[in-house]
């Protein structure tokens, strides 16, 4: 198995994804394989890819989907084909997996700069890539995840001069777009968790590293561009919107004890009345109830799956509180 396995979770990607292929083959770091796992997408991608890759990029791999499991869950089968825990992998398994939007496309020294921040970080869970916008590529998409009090997720790099921000840097998560996971880090956090579908899941995920004493981090040498949205429409639709509802509510009943629950909740309740108002200006209001519902449902479903805390989590979890404070200040700037 190679150093890296570079997983692609496709769904209709027709628009974008033999772009995403040509940037691998320019990377200047070559020990890695690429691995498409197809969420059952109706537009030919895969027949396209196969038609176009098999002989020039053989490195190339695709895994076919029976039905659109979602974001998390192709991803998950994914990382156990890097892992060589799925029936079709090779023996071995990859060090990193590096996750990849089929809307992007990759400088040529991304992976390699990646591997150099995984390479002397060993206590980094994750690195990003700085992802800049496909239309202006001088403004960023996304250099890295914060989470605060209000129970909101934030990009404060997001619409931002690229050149602002030009230095490695701590991040609450690693927006799984385009970053790089330490394989064996995943026996300690567990893999993604397909009850998101899609959405949050890399930020639930990054939570639960930091709980584990991981860091997450965002590497600025390593640039990947990113068309944003491409398979699921706008910034904000309607499914959007129920989903990262619903998965809020799940991931703050997951990864915090009922103590620290109850200290945010009043925050929390802020949190979501402030974006309630702001979709229903925007027509989507309903949605944004609806997802709320779908949370709770999500909770009552999945209790099993709330981390258990010990005493390294909970005192991971009082430095966790302490970040998300500030990070209401951070947010605050941001807007």
């Amino acid at each position: 198995m190679n150093t890296v396995a570079v997983i692609i979770p496709n769904y209709n990607g027709k628009k974008y994804i033999a772009d995403c292929l040509n940037s691998l083959k320019k990377q200047t770091f070559k020990d890695f394989c690429v691995i498409i796992v197809d969420n059952a997408s109706t537009d030919g991608s895969p027949d396209q890819v196969e038609k176009d890759f098999a002989d020039s990029f053989p490195e190339v791999r695709i895994i076919r989907l029976s039905e659109n499991t979602g974001f998390a869950n192709a991803v998950n089968v994914g990382i156990r084909y890097a892992m060589g825990q799925e029936d079709i992998a090779e023996s071995g398994s990859a060090k990193y997996v590096f996750l990849l939007n089929n809307d992007t496309r990759c400088h040529e020294k991304a992976i390699e700069a990646l591997v150099k921040a995984m390479d002397s970080n060993p206590g980094a869970f994750s690195v990003q890539a700085k992802m800049l916008q496909f239309k202006d590529t001088d403004r960023v998409d996304d250099a890295g995840d914060y989470y605060c009090a209000l129970g909101w997720a934030f990009s404060p790099a997001r619409d931002q001069k690229s050149s602002k921000f030009d230095k490695r840097i701590k991040v609450t998560s690693a927006c799984g777009g385009a970053a790089m996971y330490r394989v064996e880090a995943f026996a300690e956090t567990g893999l993604f968790d397909d009850v998101h579908f899609c959405y949050l899941e890399d930020v639930d995920i990054g939570y639960r590293a930091r709980l584990m004493g991981y860091q997450n981090l965002m590497e600025p040498k390593a640039v990947v561009y990113h068309a944003g949205s491409g398979s699921s429409g706008s910034r904000y639709n309607a499914f959007k919107v129920e989903l990262t509802a619903s998965n809020n509510l799940y991931l703050i009943y997951k990864n915090m004890p009922i103590l620290q629950v109850l200290i945010n909740l009043p925050l929390v309740i802020t949190g979501i009345l402030i974006k309630h108002i702001f979709y229903m200006k925007r027509g989507l209001g309903g949605a944004h109830i609806k997802g709320l519902t779908l949370g709770f449902s999500k909770i009552f479903k999945n209790s099993d799956r709330k981390v258990r805390f010990g005493g390294r989590q909970i005192l991971n979890c009082i430095r966790m509180q302490l970040e998300l404070w500030i990070n209401c200040l951070r947010l605050g700037r941001f807007l």
